[in-house]
């Protein structure tokens, strides 16, 4: 897997993933998490091409480590597979989620 760290518009982080979010790519996913701080922090899916539960579960530890902080994770471009894990799994309802990075700037405040 392949991250992307970038500033986003008002000092919102923007992590973008390339490949596959899984128990093989999760750890390096968490790294980059953990070391932010910015209260809002858009992670873009739109190269995610599958997620396992694991990487599902990743998803979730940054939320709740982010709701310790006060920080708000919003997810961007998910595909069918990946937003349909999230919807079973009811984990959507964490989540705020646009199609676009630009959606996502312009919708959080």
């Amino acid at each position: 897997m392949e991250i992307a760290v970038s500033q986003g518009s008002a000092g919102r982080t923007i992590i973008s993933l390339k490949g596959p979010l899984s128990i093989h790519t999760l750890f390096k996913f968490q790294e980059v998490v953990r070391s932010g701080s910015t209260p809002v922090v858009i992670v873009d899916f739109s190269e995610v091409p599958f997620m396992d539960s694991a990487g599902l579960g990743s998803l979730v530890g940054a939320h709740v480590s982010g709701r310790k902080s006060n920080r708000k994770f919003v997810l961007v471009g998910l595909n069918k597979q990946v937003r349909a894990l999230i919807e079973m799994t009811r984990v959507n309802e964490l989540f705020n989620s646009y199609n676009t990075i630009q959606e996502a700037e312009a919708a959080v405040v």
